[in-house]
């Protein structure tokens, strides 16, 4: 893994650490909602996340790292820049307590 590829993959880590800490004190989705610029700020942060893990992360990275969901990361992304069908806070919400902390212990790993 090259230089770029590791500071690409710090700089998903970053957002990921950012969101956790902005929903650090709601305990359920009404917590998360009652928040427009918390709720804001962690969209803005999942798109960031899946932008960066399709466009600028190398295929070779991708390949080797499979323990993570590089294609449901940018349909995240899609999902919130295009808001097909609008957007499901239900999902966003259990993405960023369920799927996030993995995903930050497993980037760990690599940076």
């Amino acid at each position: 893994m090259d230089g770029k590829d590791k500071q690409i993959l710090g700089k998903i880590y970053n957002h990921i650490c950012s969101v956790i800490a902005y929903c650090a004190e709601c305990e359920e989705l009404n917590n998360f909602q009652s928040n427009p610029m918390r709720v804001e700020a962690c969209v803005f942060n999942l798109m960031q996340i899946g932008e960066l893990a399709k466009t600028s992360l190398s295929d070779e990275v991708k390949s080797e790292i499979t323990n993570i969901p590089w294609k449901q990361l940018y349909g995240m992304r899609n999902r919130l820049v295009h808001g097909y069908s609008g957007v499901d806070m239900r999902i966003v919400w259990d993405t960023i307590r369920g799927d996030l902390p993995k995903l930050k212990d497993e980037l760990k790993k690599y940076i």
